[in-house]
């Protein structure tokens, strides 16, 4: 059974166009359109997401994303998604011991 689906026109300045072609010669995506959909897809994700989870976007180095990588391998993390989250959860634990423990001096 296929997906119902409109057709939508848009522009797309040149340089994006060929970044778009870069993904899809690259393999990361089938098409531009599979591209597309994929973008609008994180961004709809991120704009109507329940009010108890607040989406971000990061930029890491790569350097970090392949150390995400390996942990993800390794079996510490499900997800480089669930890696982020667990350094910041133990980061903010951490620093509200701190802040805490200076409370108490």
């Amino acid at each position: 059974m296929a997906s119902e689906s409109e057709r939508v026109t848009i522009r797309i300045p040149p340089d994006k166009i060929n970044r778009l072609q870069t993904l899809v010669k690259s393999g990361e995506f089938s098409t531009i359109s599979d591209a597309i959909r994929a973008a609008i897809d994180r961004f709809i994700d991120q704009q109507f997401a329940p009010d108890y989870i607040r989406k971000m976007t990061i930029e890491l180095p790569k350097g970090n994303v392949v150390d995400l990588q390996q942990l993800v391998r390794s079996g510490d993390s499900v997800s480089i998604e669930d890696a982020i989250r667990n350094a910041v959860r133990e980061y903010v634990r951490r620093r509200v011991t701190k802040a805490i423990e200076k409370t108490d001096e």
